[in-house]
């Protein structure tokens, strides 16, 4: 059984008494036990402090260091940029100035840090980072690998190679640099939170959670980690976990848009009723129709023939009909029985979507429609910038296009697993700026 030690957080606070990579552990213990609430008092002493013009430095270092733990990146920068020759205090701006996404500013940051007295290793790699973020790729490879005599060791080593690779698209090679990291330090957040991300694009959503929660599980507080589980735990129907995720993230900045946004999705619909089996059954039905037909042992010449008339998946499939596969080019009887015996093995035919899709209003008429008129229907709803959650809906709905969503009725939309009258605005008001309107609106 574990035992939670309890941190004499008053004591550690105190601007007078030493502070430096022991002391911050034992905050950090203290935030990732049951004191946060001590430690946001005594912040907020510090803090009062400071704000009466009574600012030592030791009271300045503990502030920022601490905002930076619980997350509050705009205060942890204002305290340690009135810090200056303290290698400590400069490292750890360099990370505030990374979360702020202030990236030249965090490389010179980390590079007066190392003169000052932090550790070399982890400055080199910070400076890495902050490198590769402004697109330098090769640059931020040559000053990691220089510090693999002594940094391979570490999990930040490891981490920042996964970044390279990933910003250069080796997804399996960041993959393997990012699961490295985190088996050298099982609660390396930013390793996590990476990981995260990529189960969580590949459907893995228990996985996604698990990692997240690690993540969110030692300081410093990572409000991207705290957005997407709270996501995930609404796609889960766990409300509850998601309005905490959300007001985790208000609590540290009370106007952040998107928690806003979320928290008041979460309550509007909280009492809304689902038509549970029915979900289930949608959401089988969408997998199926996703599956690509590359997954079935298929002829060359149908593989062939179905890759030249674009037809990706099972859903493309039924879409279309026995008359125009027999149409394409060497597609004959022998290649449409496998066609169809393919798709009744997942009991899904040829052309059933095609009536569905026919007689759908989109609103607006082409022949009463401008070129430009046209050309603005056939634009992606990617172009719409949504939230995550509005995005998902489109998903769902099989929506890819603004003309494909102006045929919606503000009722189809709120149908959708999620998706509350705050996301319906939402839509409603980005159609509205380019002129549009749901149908029936």
């Amino acid at each position: 059984m574990s035992v939670i030690t309890t941190v004499n957080v008053k004591e550690l606070m105190r601007e007078d008494a030493p502070f430096g990579a022991a002391e911050i552990d034992q905050l950090k213990a203290a935030i990732t036990g049951n004191q946060v609430a001590d430690v946001r008092q005594e912040l907020q002493a510090l803090e009062t402090k400071i704000a009466g013009g009574k600012a030592s430095r030791g009271a300045l270092l503990r502030a920022g260091i601490t905002a930076y733990l619980l997350g509050r990146h705009q205060a942890a920068d204002k305290y340690l940029s009135e810090l200056s020759g303290d290698g400590l205090a400069e490292y750890y701006h360099g990370q505030v100035l990374l979360s702020l996404e202030r990236w030249a500013e965090a490389e010179a940051k980390f590079e007066q840090a190392e003169k000052n007295g932090a550790d070399p290793i982890d400055c080199k790699l910070a400076r890495a980072g902050a490198i590769r973020c402004q697109g330098r790729l090769d640059d931020a490879e040559k000053m990691v690998r220089s510090s693999a005599p002594q940094g391979a060791t570490r999990a930040e080593y490891s981490y920042q190679m996964g970044c390279i690779l990933s910003d250069r698209g080796d997804t399996y090679g960041a993959v393997e640099y990012f699961e490295r990291a985190v088996d050298m330090d099982p609660y390396h957040s930013k390793a996590l939170f990476w990981l995260a991300g990529e189960n969580s694009l590949r459907g893995n959503d228990e996985e996604a959670i698990r990692l997240y929660e690690r993540s969110l599980s030692r300081p410093p507080l990572h409000l991207g980690a705290l957005m997407n589980l709270g996501l995930l735990y609404e796609d889960n129907e766990n409300y509850q976990a998601a309005a905490y995720c959300f007001r985790r993230v208000l609590e540290v900045y009370p106007n952040h848009a998107r928690a806003k946004l979320y928290l008041q999705d979460i309550e509007a619909a909280h009492d809304m009723y689902y038509d549970e089996e029915n979900l289930r059954n949608q959401a089988r039905l969408s997998q199926i129709l996703a599956t690509p037909v590359t997954d079935f042992e298929l002829s060359v010449r149908s593989r062939n023939c179905l890759q030249k008339m674009g037809i990706r998946n099972l859903g493309d499939l039924t879409r279309t009909t026995e008359a125009e596969l027999l149409a394409g080019k060497n597609f004959g009887e022998t290649s449409l029985h496998e066609i169809k015996f393919m798709l009744e093995s997942r009991g899904l035919k040829l052309g059933q979507a095609v009536q569905k899709d026919k007689p759908r209003d989109y609103g607006y008429r082409a022949e009463n429609l401008s070129p430009q008129e046209q050309a603005l229907l056939n634009r992606p709803v990617a172009d719409l910038n949504l939230s995550v959650r509005s995005r998902k809906c489109m998903s769902r709905l099989g929506i890819t296009t603004l003309g494909e969503l102006t045929s919606r009725t503000p009722d189809e939309l709120l149908e959708s697993k999620n998706f509350g009258v705050t996301s319906l605005n939402e839509v409603r008001q980005k159609l509205a700026d380019l002129g549009l309107k749901l149908r029936n609106d």
